[in-house]
């Protein structure tokens, strides 16, 4: 059996155990997807505002996001974006503007919607494909706390080799993991949907979600 890499890396070998590999990775991803931050919120709030059909395009765009951090991690392009003060500020800030801007959209929709019909809701909730799914990639891409997480995290599982096939897989396992569990979460509180169609429990969502994203944006922009 060949000696582990200097650093300690995991096996990055293709023909040491790439399964295993695999398996750690996705666990780590999976790890850091199950806990409550930008990403998860924006799955929640576009489920409830726009149905299953618009959380499930963003919980695409989120695994899209993956995949690209893995390739720019791979590359250096994270590392550098770490390494400058205001390279990072500049990503910093720009995700802080972008989520409390979000944030403050929810809070005024969930203020509105409590004022409105049923009905008018329902006109004003639609979502395209398109709009969902570059909600959920921008949010990922956006993200500070990405920078760091995949600058520690990937060395670990490239070291100091370079083979795109690794860097390939790593990437559509991060992709597929992070889609999956945002996928399942949407479709969960599709299964929801009878209770969250009425206009007040809706509304208290929307502003719930919304006060969230605000708090998260600001906690992004102080850190």
């Amino acid at each position: 059996m060949r000696p582990a890499p200097p650093g300690g890396t995991i096996g990055v070998h293709r023909k040491e155990r790439p399964v295993t590999v695999l398996l750690i990775f996705a666990l780590a991803i999976f790890l850091a997807a199950i806990v409550p931050g930008p990403d998860f919120a924006m799955v929640v709030r576009n489920t409830v505002t726009s149905g299953r059909g618009s959380g499930m395009w963003t919980a695409a765009g989120i695994g899209l996001g993956i995949a690209v951090w893995v390739v720019a991690t791979s590359i250096g392009l994270a590392a550098l974006l770490a390494a400058s003060a205001i390279a990072f500020t500049a990503v910093k800030l720009a995700g802080a503007v972008y989520l409390v801007y979000l944030g403050v959209r929810s809070i005024v929709a969930a203020v509105k919607e409590r004022r409105k019909p049923a009905a008018a809701i329902e006109l004003d909730r639609r979502m395209s494909r398109l709009a969902a799914f570059r909600s959920g990639l921008l949010c990922n891409l956006l993200n500070p706390k990405a920078v760091v997480l995949f600058t520690a995290l990937m060395p670990q599982f490239l070291g100091t080799g370079g083979d795109w096939v690794v860097i390939a897989e790593l990437a559509a396992v991060g992709m597929a993991v992070a889609a999956g569990f945002y996928l399942a979460l949407a479709g969960l509180i599709g299964l929801l949907r009878t209770l969250l169609e009425r206009p007040r429990v809706r509304a208290w969502i929307n502003g719930v979600t919304g006060a969230v994203m605000v708090a998260l944006g600001l906690r992004v922009a102080a850190n």
